[in-house]
């Protein structure tokens, strides 16, 4: 990864820019749960970063007022909802500050509120890398089917993706999801930057543990662009038995937005990258790729020469509007990587 010297008020004029100027960009969060009506209403006073922050807050706001007075199911929906509200202003933060931990902080609080109401078990669970706590999220549903793990792309939060955790859940599923090193928590609070070496560390440290939680079930990954990538490498764990890749990144020499560059220098120590090499595929195993063919950051032709070389059982599933991370399709990926997980592929 090529360094700058990063002034954090200016990426954050290159992430409104961004948020102003572009349709994409937005995508990600109302996949993952933001309204459309929140993201009209900022987008179109987006001047400065207080436009962003007090534009979110409103929703927040709203949701938790909404919480408050609702029965116990809309209430944890709620609750949820005005945290990825707080998740999404601490996000505009990309230098850690007193102001990213403040509105991190609000995230969770709105959380464990909504995790306190919820029928499906969790706890809250920590793993040690580095002598820095990473900070995690399990969710036992009643006799689940397996458990998966879901690793959250660099730039997201356990807290982003909690619709993932709902679905999964929902369709008789454990979730394990923990913010690896750089990442959310891990990052804000707990102060640990990202390199390959500590994920690697963290990933087998999460494997082995969700198998000592889960001793009895299979344990299955689940992740999106460099986490897909991720979840690829630790196919080869032992106790692994099956895994999914949205859209995973192989960091060719593509051309990110410069806000999103810079936004990764402050997670990431000097001079490394995030990504794994896949190099020994033979040991990689029961991978299943999800591919947007609109894509620009990863072609056809990586995703197909990679699907090529794994060992079976696999399977590679295209969409052709689909860009990257497969935005749109979210429900139909993740629906079918629990019937992946659960068939028994004859080869």
């Amino acid at each position: 990864m090529i360094k700058t010297n990063n002034n954090p008020n200016t990426t954050i004029r290159k992430t409104l820019m961004t948020a102003r100027l572009f349709d994409g960009f937005w995508e990600r969060w109302i996949a993952h749960g933001v309204e459309k009506e929140a993201v009209f209403e900022v987008r179109n006073s987006l001047q400065d970063v207080e436009n962003w922050v007090n534009g979110f807050l409103d929703y927040a706001f709203t949701h938790y007022e909404a919480a408050e007075k609702a029965s116990n199911a809309q209430a944890e929906y709620h609750y949820r909802l005005s945290g990825l509200y707080y998740n999404l202003i601490h996000w505009i933060y990309p230098q850690n500050s007193s102001r990213k931990q403040h509105w991190y902080k609000k995230s969770k609080e709105l959380f464990i509120l909504a995790d306190q109401l919820s029928s499906t078990k969790c706890s809250l669970e920590t793993i040690c890398i580095d002598e820095h706590r990473c900070a995690g999220r399990v969710r036992t549903p009643k006799q689940p089917k397996g458990c998966i793990i879901i690793l959250n792309p660099i730039d997201s939060t356990k807290e982003e993706l909690f619709s993932y955790e709902e679905h999964f859940i929902a369709l008789g599923f454990a979730t394990v999801s923990f913010d690896g090193p750089g990442q959310g928590e891990t990052y804000t609070l707990n102060g640990l930057k990202g390199t390959t070496k500590r994920w690697d560390v963290f990933l087998n440290e999460l494997i082995s543990f969700s198998k000592k939680t889960f001793h009895d079930l299979p344990i299955y990954l689940f992740g999106t662009s460099s986490a897909g990538t991720w979840s690829i490498y630790g196919s080869a764990n032992r106790y692994i038995d099956k895994a999914v890749a949205v859209s995973p990144a192989f960091g060719n020499g593509v051309s990110l937005p410069e806000y999103f560059t810079e936004r990764l220098n402050y997670v990431i120590e000097d001079n490394e990258t995030i990504l794994p090499r896949l190099k020994d595929v033979s040991d990689y195993k029961g991978v299943l790729l999800f591919h947007g063919n609109k894509d620009v950051m990863v072609s056809d032709g990586e995703v197909h020469q990679l699907h090529s070389t794994l060992p079976n059982p696999k399977k590679i599933v295209e969409y052709s509007q689909e860009g990257h991370c497969c935005n749109h399709k979210l429900v139909e990926v993740r629906t079918q990587s629990t019937q992946w997980f659960l068939e028994d592929v004859q080869q």
